[in-house]
């Protein structure tokens, strides 16, 4: 890899009043990388994401992009960024290419470099077909897939992405990761934040897990599962005190983490297969099972092992 990053924060720390937001944060994307903020919202990832950006500053640290420190008023800097915000920025009485005409136009772009632009971005996105209508008629996914193709126009050297896939169906989430999935290709560094696990494995050649404003750790997927030591997860499904259930299978020497939701209770255990049947028996004392799932080491056990609860709390 290059030594010099795309993308550097320097120990940035951002509060709101009493609320320290982001705490001490640290990190630096490649070119051609993809690297992943994965945590629960409320965690500091749209925050961090818009220091990064220059939508407002740090109280402490540094972010610099391609070398240069980056802030509200560093605007030749931004040209080299494109963000596709959580909320949809788009309007929805113009078709998809007008949209993109619109914004490119914003980016400095004209003419037929515009135009061509324009059309390259809609194939991208896999809306080429559906360019002629108006936006109001797409679906959740479409209107997301335009946003990232707004963020494509100016070819940007470091694309940030806030949670793309949030509210669309399951299909139009797969298109919009396949999107994503082709832009480092092109050596494109991309910043993604996402609480889905599955995200963050599938796209993201390293993941910093945050939560409460701080990285707990940052690695690839491989080396942040081997925190764990290893360890399996198991699920216990049914009805109960689930909080009484976890808070007490927490104590069995094999359980290294507990967390319970509504109607399941999920541990990291040492060799599940031997701690099964004494896991099983203490929580039928307190829960009547309808389902008991062991599973390999994934980043959700990896996030309860660091902070002590789920990824989806």
């Amino acid at each position: 890899m290059s030594a010099d990053p795309v993308l550097r924060v320097s120990q940035v720390v951002r509060r709101f009043g009493d609320l320290t937001a982001v705490d001490g944060v640290s990190f630096s994307i490649e070119p051609g990388e993809t690297f992943g903020l994965l945590g629960p919202n409320g965690a500091g990832k749209t925050t961090t994401i818009s220091m990064v950006a220059g939508l407002i500053s740090p109280d402490e640290g540094e972010i610099t992009v391609l070398g240069r420190p980056i802030g509200p008023a560093a605007v030749e800097v931004k040209s080299h960024i494109g963000l596709v915000p959580q909320d949809l920025a788009v309007y929805p009485e113009l078709t998809g290419r007008e949209n993109l005409t619109f914004f490119g136009r914003l980016q400095r772009l004209e003419g037929k470099a515009l135009a061509g632009r324009v059309d390259t971005v809609l194939e991208l996105v896999g809306l080429t077909d559906r360019a002629k209508d108006p936006t109001k008629e797409y679906s959740g996914g479409m209107k997301r897939r335009l946003n990232i193709g707004i963020g494509l126009l100016q070819r940007p050297t470091l694309l940030i992405l806030d949670e793309p896939t949030v509210g669309v169906d399951p299909q139009s989430r797969n298109s919009i990761l396949e999107s994503v999935e082709s832009l480092s290709v092109e050596g494109m560094a991309v910043l993604y934040t996402t609480h889905y696990m599955e995200e963050a494995e599938r796209l993201c050649d390293r993941i910093a897990i945050m939560d409460s404003g701080r990285i707990q750790a940052e690695g690839t997927r491989d080396e942040l599962i081997r925190l764990t030591g290893g360890l399996d997860g198991v699920r216990l499904t049914g009805s109960g005190d689930t909080a009484a259930i976890a808070a007490q299978l927490a104590q069995l020497p094999a359980v290294a983490g507990a967390a319970h939701a509504a109607h399941e209770v999920r541990l990291t255990v040492r060799d599940a297969p031997s701690a099964l049947a004494p896991i099983v028996t203490a929580a039928t004392a307190g829960m009547t099972l309808t389902d008991v799932e062991v599973t390999r080491p994934d980043l959700e056990s990896v996030f309860l092992h660091l902070t002590g609860k789920a990824l989806r709390d």
